[in-house]
């Protein structure tokens, strides 16, 4: 079947638009046994984030017009020649099927693929590259969107498998709520794919909180540092075999139980591990700084102090810290807390402080910065203590979220007409 339209000489764009949330990963995943297909030395485990406030927006449009593939990320056009997309592109389009738009009457056949190319506009609405899982969420955009709009037929599980392959920790945004990437044994890598353990709704008591404290790109990339882990790091191997396993199957139990306790300990102790397989690595690789150290502090003073654990922390590699409440009164807390230590410099305005599900600051009393300023020293600190104003850039509040969606024509990054972006 041609390309109906193109032999009419007439001129068409055909585009899809996906939201993907971010992950952050409470079983990390650090280590690849296989760099090429990106396969990792363990399982790992991650909680989706709501969307709403941490996402990727990507719109793909295909047209006879474009004579190569393109793309632009947060509003600059970035090249498409790296491996990682290449893959990602590759595979898709082998997957790619009969694509029918009555309403445009537009007939694309499925061999029609391979000769056809594609734009790309991607928008994150965080930090790229500060240890938020940007690439997370990319990854998993670019397939999920590639994936609608070629008619592609695999399920969730089976795009993982293809987001891996642009970013290790993209094929566990495929899904909402609490989701496993099975490191697999194939070497070809088919079984190292992301199936979901439980969905947003089951746990829906969670609040999270993420301290950004910089949004600077990071020194030591994940992709070099795992490598130089896996070289050098004798402590990553005893992590991966005899560790990682029974801490992957207490923490399945965990969320399937909703026992925030072992949940939170789990969580606090391999994010932990990960950061000392970091300083195991030769030369050690220092992700977390001064303030992120304190924020553990601060957490481990109060949970010891209320006799079980109120939150969990966990750091990626960054400085950033995603702090699990158990509930929405101990994230109110929390927040008092963190509010206390790390306040805003006098010229900040409170809108731009705390961002994402505002009314967490309403149940904790503040409305201005002169609140924040009035908060009372946390009863777990004997002594008076010191303040750490401006080092933390902001706060995000949210909570467990959904996996990605197809939106509406309206939200299209591209012009329907020319398929370039519109912001250009």
């Amino acid at each position: 079947m041609a390309i109906c339209r193109e032999l009419a000489g007439e001129k068409w764009v055909l585009m899809t638009t996906a939201q993907t949330p971010t992950n952050i990963a409470v079983i990390k995943y650090w280590g690849k046994r296989d760099e090429a297909l990106i396969l990792p030395v363990n399982d790992s485990i991650s909680v989706t984030l709501d969307p709403s406030h941490l996402c990727t927006i990507t719109t793909v449009a295909v047209s006879p017009d474009f004579e190569k593939d393109r793309m632009w990320l947060n509003r600059k056009e970035i090249s498409l020649s790296g491996a990682r997309y290449q893959n990602c592109l590759r595979e898709i389009r082998s997957r790619a099927n009969d694509v029918e738009d009555e309403e445009k009457k537009i007939k694309i056949a499925k061999k029609d693929w391979e000769k056809l190319h594609v734009y790309i506009d991607s928008y994150n609405n965080f930090p790229t590259a500060a240890g938020l899982a940007s690439s997370a969420a990319g990854f998993a955009c670019l397939v999920f969107a590639l994936a609608n709009l070629m008619n592609v037929k695999e399920d969730h599980s089976q795009l993982s498998a293809i987001a891996r392959q642009g970013s290790g920790s993209a094929c566990r945004s495929l899904y909402g709520g609490f989701v496993k990437w099975n490191m697999g044994k194939e070497k070809d890598g088919s079984d190292s794919l992301a199936i979901q353990l439980a969905d947003e709704k089951h746990w829906d008591d969670l609040v999270i909180i993420i301290a950004v404290v910089s949004s600077r790109q990071k020194e030591t990339s994940s992709t070099s540092g795992m490598r130089e882990t896996v070289e050098t790091s004798l402590l990553l191997q005893h992590r991966a075999k005899e560790i990682v396993p029974k801490r992957v199957l207490a923490m399945e139990e965990a969320i399937k139980n909703r026992d925030f306790a072992s949940f939170a300990q789990l969580t606090c102790n391999d994010s932990n591990q990960f950061h000392a397989v970091c300083l195991d690595t030769s030369p050690p690789i220092f992700y977390m700084n001064d303030t992120s150290h304190r924020i553990i502090s601060l957490v481990e003073k109060w949970n010891r102090s209320e006799g079980e654990p109120q939150v969990a922390y966990t750091f990626d590699a960054g400085p950033n810290s995603v702090l699990i409440a158990r509930n929405r009164k101990a994230a109110v807390s929390l927040l008092q807390r963190l509010l206390f230590y790390f306040p805003p410099n006098a010229e900040t305005v409170l809108d731009s402080y705390v961002l994402g599900d505002k009314s967490i600051l309403q149940d904790a009393g503040i409305k201005s910065v002169e609140d924040i300023e009035s908060l009372p020293q946390p009863p777990e600190i004997n002594s008076s203590s010191q303040k750490y104003q401006g080092d933390v850039s902001y706060f995000i509040c949210t909570k467990p979220g959904k996996g990605p969606v197809v939106l509406p024509e309206s939200e299209s990054l591209l012009d329907p007409k020319t398929g370039l972006p519109k912001n250009l």
